[in-house]
């Protein structure tokens, strides 16, 4: 009994060390040279602030050394040590501080290795805030844009691989989103604005994890809106029998091309292998994954795909398939504006001037008539 309650108070009490900051979590990026020179002792200690979470007395430190040696050979390693100092303290604050620091890193230093990193940061500043696929989408789209900047000004950074993959499983959150608002419309039958949702995710995010039913239920709405639409319905099932041949609506999509009278396509082998791959290599989440879910804020990336180039533009609205359009023969609704002069008389010109005519005189009333008595 005594030995277990020991081992209690032990455990109790590594806590407690470990909580009061006697926990380092090492820098990642030290300066290695290995001298005396005041600048670089400035520099050592402030990185030992960090790693014993005093942020703000590293701060202090390390603007010492860029006020006193504007020039030291430093002073990059400095403002990014600034700018993980903020990162690791966390918070609304202190991401918000975090990515102004990275910004203006990546602007003062932009052909240096580091500059890659501090994009990375930006990137994942707003990945730790991205919320579920039914909540507010701001730092998804800001996660977006963030990582897509990353692949485009550093595609040979060693970050490339890793923004790419954090790039696809933004991408499945988004388009969960999307799927969930069309799934909606589609089962409460507002089939022209399900089409709209879900011809854009399907166009935008094909390696979304529930591309195939996205376009099961896109060819459903498609064939309910009339036979005007019969022909986008066949293209519909059509992707799933060629781009999705793995899936479990393969069959029926090739049931409904041939009710529909429509050819059936072959399966694209480069799709079959891509999905082949997806499917041997997808994580299957436990029981308790679901289970703690309900509580966690974070969304759910377990689904996301592990190949394939993520899309690198952002998804616009769309116009809907039930609007008409200019190219459709003409009838369309035409949006544009010209400027001609007033050819001919006008009714100002044969009208009498309004603000001439003399006020109308208020009809007088009529005698009041005396009651009999």
């Amino acid at each position: 009994m005594i030995r277990y309650r020991n081992i209690v108070v032990l455990a109790i009490l590594i806590g407690l060390l470990s909580s009061c900051g006697f926990r380092r979590k090492k820098y990642e990026n030290p300066i290695t040279k290995d001298t005396q020179q005041p600048d670089k002792v400035l520099f050592d200690k402030a990185i030992k602030d960090i790693e014993r979470n005093r942020f703000e007395v590293a701060r202090i430190t390390l603007n010492t050394l860029i006020n006193t040696y504007d020039t030291s050979e430093f002073m990059a390693k400095a403002k990014l040590a600034i700018a993980d100092s903020w990162f690791r303290e966390g918070g609304s604050h202190g991401l918000a501080q975090a990515e102004a620091e990275y910004k203006d890193f990546i602007l003062f230093y932009p052909t240096l290795e580091e500059a890659a990193e501090a994009q990375e940061k930006v990137c994942m500043i707003h990945v730790r805030q991205m919320e579920k696929p039914d909540r507010d989408m701001k730092h998804a789209l800001r996660a977006e844009d963030e990582c897509r900047n990353l692949l485009v000004q550093f595609p040979n950074s060693k970050f490339a691989p890793r923004a790419q993959q954090l790039l696809r499983e933004i991408q499945e959150v988004i388009a969960e989103g999307e799927f969930r608002v069309g799934s909606f419309y589609h089962t409460k039958g507002s089939n022209p604005a399900a089409a709209n949702r879900l011809q854009a995710l399907v166009d935008h995010y094909p390696l979304y994890s529930r591309a195939d039913e996205s376009l099961w239920k896109l060819g459903d709405a498609y064939s309910k809106m009339g036979p005007r639409f019969r022909q986008k319905s066949g293209e519909a099932y059509a992707r799933i029998v060629k781009d999705y041949p793995l899936s479990a609506y393969a069959d029926q999509a090739k049931q409904k091309l041939v009710a529909l009278e429509m050819e059936v396509p072959e399966a694209d082998p480069v799709a079959y292998a891509r999905m082949k791959y997806e499917l041997e290599n997808r994580q299957k989440p436990g029981m308790m994954h679901h289970v703690w879910g309900i509580f966690r804020k974070s969304p759910d990336t377990t689904m996301a795909a592990k190949s394939g180039s993520p899309a690198m533009t952002s998804m616009r609205p769309t116009l809907p398939a039930t609007v008409p359009t200019g190219e459709e023969g003409g009838a369309g609704v035409s949006a544009e504006v010209t400027v001609a002069p007033v050819s001919g008389p006008s009714a100002l010109d044969t009208q009498p001037d309004a603000r001439q005519r003399p006020p109308e005189q208020p009809a007088t009333p009529a005698p009041k008539q005396e009651k009999k008595r």
